[in-house]
């Protein structure tokens, strides 16, 4: 199922953006993109796993320092190596009578790499990992509300597919109870033209015949498809994720439309079969759609 949700924060002198989006999925496959913060990944994959069973779900997290917060921190190994060039420039100055203006603090600080500006390690990871979780869940919330929507339009297509399977289960059964005097005629004709056509056991040929009889009647396929009917439905009802019952439920459905079409033996059931066959089709398009 598809979802988005996005949110913005602050707090434990951080600004941050949360972007949380998922697309239809077999499974369950989530992908993130956080800093690095201590324990904040695994909160993070138990709050949507709590919440999202299928998916390709992908949750951003942009954290940056507010402004006007952000701490400086001298690098020690570099400002030793700018004050030693710093001497060196100096007494080389000197041995060759050159004066130079006296070096000011700022001087050093404006050098390149002396002072860390990007704040270093965050200090009370701990505050801020409390604050980034209390954001985090109304932005849950709204995905999950959206998913749910979305299920809603889904369950309402579903429904609707069912129902259009259903009335053709019930044409097809009307077709079969019509062709049967029709096939028993053409049963009768085939075998007095055998009969007169060879010299053959009777009985025999009574039997193939009644084999062919059998195999061509299609009462178990439609009282299957019917049970699959109810077992989908039940499905509609259930409260949790079912979008894997419904995909073998399918399969299900899929199997008794082909072998219906392949004993039909009648335009009209035929017909009716491949009519059934894209019913189907569509139902499991619509599957690809629930959790």
């Amino acid at each position: 199922m598809t979802g988005f949700a996005a949110g913005q924060g602050s707090g434990a002198g951080h600004d941050w953006s949360w972007d949380l989006r998922s697309v239809n999925g077999k499974g369950f496959d989530l992908r993130l993109r956080l800093p690095d913060i201590e324990g904040l990944e695994p909160a993070l994959r138990k709050a949507v796993g709590d919440r999202v069973a299928r998916g390709n779900v992908t949750l951003n997290l942009k954290l940056a320092q507010a402004a006007g917060s952000a701490a400086m921190r001298i690098e020690p190994d570099v400002l030793n190596a700018a004050l030693a060039a710093v001497d060196k420039v100096e007494r080389a100055a000197e041995r060759k009578g050159v004066a130079l203006a006296p070096l000011k603090p700022s001087d050093l600080m404006a050098m390149r790499g002396v002072v860390d500006h990007s704040g270093g390690t965050i200090e009370d990871s701990a505050a801020l990992l409390a604050a980034l979780l209390e954001s985090f869940e109304p932005v849950l919330e709204s995905f999950v509300a959206m998913r749910r929507e979305e299920g809603a339009r889904t369950g309402a297509l579903l429904a609707a597919r069912i129902d259009e399977i259903a009335a053709l289960t019930d044409e097809a059964a009307e077709a079969a109870a019509a062709r049967a005097p029709k096939a028993a005629e053409t049963l009768k004709a085939a075998l007095a033209r055998v009969m007169e056509a060879t010299d053959v056991d009777p009985d025999r040929v009574a039997q193939e015949l009644a084999l062919l009889a059998i195999k061509s009647d299609v009462t178990e396929e439609i009282e299957r498809l019917r049970v699959h009917v109810e077992a989908a439905r039940a499905l509609l009802a259930e409260i949790g994720p079912v979008g894997r019952k419904f995909e073998f439920l399918a399969q299900e459905f899929v199997r008794e439309a082909n072998t219906l079409c392949s004993k039909s033996g009648d335009a009209e059931l035929t017909r009716i079969g491949l009519a059934l066959k894209y019913a189907i089709d569509q139902l499991r398009e619509q599957i690809q759609n629930v959790e």
